[in-house]
Formats: structure tokens, sequence, C-alpha cells
């Protein structure tokens, strides 16, 4: 269960809790809607997790509705995930009228709520025509783009951007993600909730039996990538990264993640990386249920080396979650990974297998090192990527939203 502000107070501090409850006065009783499209898998869910309950412990009459969509939609959309990432990718026409389709059906159900809403805040491609079926809409409709959208594949960023230019404003993680639009841009970094179970602190002996579920030597190095299986989380590339690494240091990978509904690809890349990893009893490849979040937790906290090497990334919470945990990351020279990792501060920024592989064994050398990084690494994470600045950020927003012709908001 998310925890309450009292709570976070203890963490960030009352002055943090007491600045959100000051931007929350102005917002009291707004209705606000999230949509995305699944409940479980994936960072954006984590997100709608924790965000709800708080905005509803702030006075918003908050709550979450997730489309539902058959197989050929979540093909369309996930073809819209890799387009927005860079990848060449030809779409037909039949798939967006399907794509257009089932978000007209998920209207009729969701019109009535989605039209009486003092906000409307829509996740993603996959629920972004539905502004278009509500035409007597009365709040603030808001586009959250958690995707890297920096070098998209035009056709398919042209038909999208049909759908999203007539919102009231977007939002994105970073600013070389953001694509020229007709309204207000907003910038808001994911966060991750240092009460969730996947990153609150373990008792030892709840890491020692994760150690032994999996056949874990304690004797020897660890690196851990989580992540989706995904082939822009590169996860062959960490196999050929650990393989390059070993030849010098004794070394154990494991590769930990699960799927999410709206994902087709997730067990054709399962099964690659399975592949990859071929019969090497020192790499293990752990497909998890979207609930083992303890398991996760306890896999960051064992490892000595976080990694997350992905050649494209919109942020990566996995990174934020393993700095948070005190491990400095190797991670992919991409996306929100690079406002995470700090090069030589809070980890490594790499662009090969190979640059990677070098990285792995300075840190496995140079214990003090990556001690020092992984100090780094939390005290960053607490300024910078907690709920708490998440969520003033998200009230300023509605607020500006609200009040975008006045020169002076007053609190």
């Amino acid at each position: 269960m998310p925890g309450t502000l009292n709570e976070y107070a203890a963490i960030v501090g009352e002055d943090v809790i007491g600045h959100l409850r000051q931007l929350a006065r102005g917002l009291e009783g707004c209705k606000v809607v999230h949509v995305n499209s699944t409940r479980e898998g994936g960072g954006v869910a984590e997100i709608l997790h924790w965000l709800i309950p708080l905005k509803r412990e702030l006075g918003l009459d908050a709550s979450w509705e997730v489309i539902m969509g058959d197989e050929p939609f979540f093909q369309c959309t996930k073809s819209f995930h890799n387009a927005l990432q860079g990848k060449s990718v030809s779409i037909s026409e039949s798939l967006l009228r399907g794509y257009e389709d089932c978000n007209r059906k998920n209207a009729e159900h969701l019109r009535e709520q989605l039209e009486s809403a003092d906000f409307v805040v829509i996740h993603d491609p996959q629920p972004a025509p539905l502004l278009n079926f509500c035409p007597n809409r009365k709040g603030k409709w808001i586009w959250r783009c958690h995707v890297d959208v920096s070098r998209p594949y035009r056709p398919v960023w042209k038909y999208l951007r049909e759908h999203v230019q007539g919102y009231d404003a977007s939002i994105w993680s970073l600013a070389e993600f953001a694509q020229p639009m007709p309204h207000p841009i907003y910038l808001i970094p994911p966060s991750i909730d240092p009460l969730a179970e996947k990153n609150r602190d373990l008792p030892q002996y709840e890491l020692e039996a994760v150690r032994n579920q999996f056949g874990l030597d304690p004797q020897r190095p660890m690196i851990v990538q989580i992540s989706r299986f995904d082939r822009f989380k590169d996860p062959v590339g960490v196999i050929r990264a650990y393989k390059l690494a070993r030849k010098f240091t004794p070394l154990q990978l494991v590769l930990a993640g699960g799927g999410a509904t709206d994902d087709p690809e997730g067990a054709k890349v399962y099964t690659e990386v399975r592949e990859a990893s071929g019969n090497d009893s020192d790499i293990h490849v752990l497909l998890l249920p979207n609930d083992a979040h303890r398991t996760v937790n306890a896999l960051q906290r064992l490892t000595d080396i976080a990694v997350q090497k992905s050649v494209r990334e919109g942020f990566g919470l996995t990174v934020t979650e393993a700095m948070w945990k005190g491990r400095a990351v190797i991670g992919g020279d991409t996306g929100g990974i690079r406002l995470q990792v700090i090069n030589h501060h809070t980890g490594f920024l790499v662009n090969t297998p190979e640059g990677a592989a070098l990285r792995i064994r300075y840190l496995l050398k140079h214990r003090d090192q990556l001690e020092i990084m992984g100090r780094k690494a939390r005290q960053f994470v607490l300024e910078n990527f907690l709920l708490t600045r998440h969520l003033r950020e998200y009230l300023t927003l509605m607020l500006a939203v609200v009040h975008q012709t006045m020169d002076r908001i007053e609190l």
C-alpha cells in the first residue's frame, strides 16, 4: 500500500509536505482522471499506483482508468513505441483504423467520467485519441508522454501528432524528448516511491532467502539488470559485456524482469535472451511476476553493480531504484539515464558492451570508488527523483494550466 504524507515527511522533511499541502489547497475538490493501458507492468503503472492515493489525501478527487484493447491494438501501439524511439516501422491502415476504433469503444464506456473531469491526464500513445471522442469535455486535457521521442520515425509521429496536438498541454520527461506543439509544454521527470515494497529497507534474512532461491553465490561479485524483456533494454548486449568482463574477474549475471500486458514482444525477447545465455550456469535469466516487488528490491540490494544498458530509454526507473539502494549504475548513454547517471560520480555511461565490460572491471577492482559512487547515487535520488518532487510538479502544472492567462498565482 502507498504511504501517507506523514510517512514521507520522515524522509524528505516537513517543509516539503507543507509545500504540497499549500499547492493542493488551490485544487481542492478537483476531479482528476488518469488514463493508461495497463494496471501492472512498467513504470507508468507503478507511478500511478502511488500518485492517485496521495492526490486523494491532498483533497483532490483523483481516479485511474485503464483502457481495454485486443491483440492487434497492442501490436499497433507497440509499433508506435518502437517508431517514437527511432525505429523505421510500417503500420498498416487496418491496424491504425483498429487503434482508433478501440479508442472509440473505450470512450463510449468512459465518456461521462472523462467529460465531467476538471483534469484528464492521458498517458502515452495508447489512449491518445480519446480526446477526439469526448466533444463535450469541460476540463483541461493533458497528454503525458513517457517515451523518448527525441528522434522519432517521422511518418508515425506525424500521425500521432494529429491526435495529441489538440490537448491543452503536454508533459515530457526531458527537454530533448519534447516535440513542437501548439500548446504549452511541461517537463516532469518520473520518480520512485521510497516506501513502496520495491524500495523500502529489507531485513538481511529476506536478502539471503532470495540469494538462496536463485542459487546466487555469495562469494563472487554479481551484476544485475532489472527491466522488461525489450530489445531497447539490450539484455543481449549485457550478456556480451558480462562475458567480456568475466575473462578477467569471477562474475555472476542476473537479468530479471516481467512483462506488461501492453507489450506483445516481451515473450519473443525473453526467448532470445535465454538462447544468448546458453548453458552458462552463472547467467540467471529470471521471468518474474509483476508483483515480485520485494524480490526485485532484494536483487538490487544484493548486487555489486547495477546495469541498465539501454540503447533508448524514456527515463529508466530501475536506475533510480538501484541508486536509491546505494548502488553505482552502469547505464546506456541515452535518454533519461543521462539525467541520473552522472558520469564518474553516480556511475558510468556507456555505449557498447565493451565499454560496459571495462567499467565493470574498473569498479570491481576499485571498491572504494564503488562505495563512494553508491553514496552519491542515493543522495542524488533523495534530492531529485522521489515522488514528493514529482507530485509537487504535477500540482504546479495543474495550477498553471487553470490560471494560464494570469501573470501571478496567489496560493
